[in-house]
């Protein structure tokens, strides 16, 4: 019988669930919507964070909102009182200079749709961001989710897109939650205002449900594939990606989705449970399961 905040389970019961989570050594999570909700820090992470590591779990804040540089990922957590390395943030932006620098090494001059902080990302990794100039002509188009977004700068976006440059989204997001009431329009978004003008898609979108974000998690602590758990609330960017990396995909119902949405999708995730507290308690309940077993041998 399951855990009754246990919501779906791809498991077929709870001793299997239990021994898969016995084996999990790093838990992925999201940010917004998972750990805090715009500039409020749910009231459980810091628990949560502090059992992951009596445990001896690692964990990796990742996030499809590139609207911040690494600095500034790691001030904005400290300021809700969670201590957090520059190792243990990875965004899209950095996934999206990773794949230019992989993928097209003669890019060098980026047109640029994202905030100071992000630019400024993509310029201490070595590419020049240029003006808003016809003369100044851009290898490549880079599309992020832009606070600052100014109509001249979508426009001129518009015209080297049309202009066959490579153009790279840096996630596939169309709103960013929030715990104001605003809707916040993401990457997607922006893209889709593109797309109708000039009848071109990027060449490329990165981020979460694209599996590079996980496996440069995997690849960096020595991982398999079993042994990580990627933690969100998006089914479309988080569960997906956690589906092709082939990983633990847990959805928490703290931010976007709702249990309705899981029952519908597809892929489903492999566990559904209320928030990250649930789900740290189902990871302590899986090792004390499992040194009970080991006393009783």
């Amino acid at each position: 019988m399951f855990d009754e905040r246990v919501f779906l389970s791809s498991f077929p019961d709870e001793q299997a669930l239990y021994a898969h989570l016995r084996n999990i050594k790093h838990v992925a999570l999201d940010m917004d919507g998972t750990i805090y909700k715009g500039n409020t820090l749910f009231p459980y992470t810091k628990q949560f964070l502090a059992d992951l590591t009596t445990m001896g779990i690692g964990y990796s804040f990742l996030t499809n909102n590139p609207s911040k540089s690494t600095a500034g990922y790691l001030e904005h957590l400290g300021s809700m009182g969670v201590v957090a390395t520059k190792k243990e943030i990875y965004t899209t932006a950095q996934a999206t200079i990773a794949y230019l620098k992989t993928h097209h090494p003669e890019v060098k001059r980026l047109f640029i749709l994202g905030t100071p902080s992000m630019i400024e990302e993509f310029e201490l990794a070595g590419f020049v961001s240029v003006p808003n100039d016809p003369k100044e002509e851009p290898d490549a188009v880079v599309v992020g989710f832009d606070l600052t977004l100014a109509y001249d700068r979508l426009s001129r976006a518009a015209w080297w897109v049309s202009q066959n440059k490579l153009y790279v989204a840096t996630n596939p997001d169309y709103v960013c939650p929030t715990d104001e009431p605003v809707v916040l329009v993401d990457c997607g978004s922006i893209c889709a205002a593109i797309e109708k003008s000039v009848g071109r898609e990027p060449d490329v979108v990165l981020g979460k449900p694209q599996p590079e974000m996980l496996n440069g998690i995997l690849e960096l602590h020595h991982l398999k594939n079993e042994e990580v758990a990627m933690v969100g609330d998006r089914i479309y960017t988080d569960i997906l990606m956690a589906h092709r990396a082939n990983s633990l995909g847990v959805l928490v119902l703290s931010g976007e989705a709702t249990k309705e949405d899981a029952m519908k999708a597809v892929p489903r995730p492999n566990l559904v449970t209320p928030t990250i507290e649930t789900f740290g308690e189902l990871l302590k309940r899986s090792r004390a399961i499992s040194r009970d077993y080991e006393t009783n041998v």
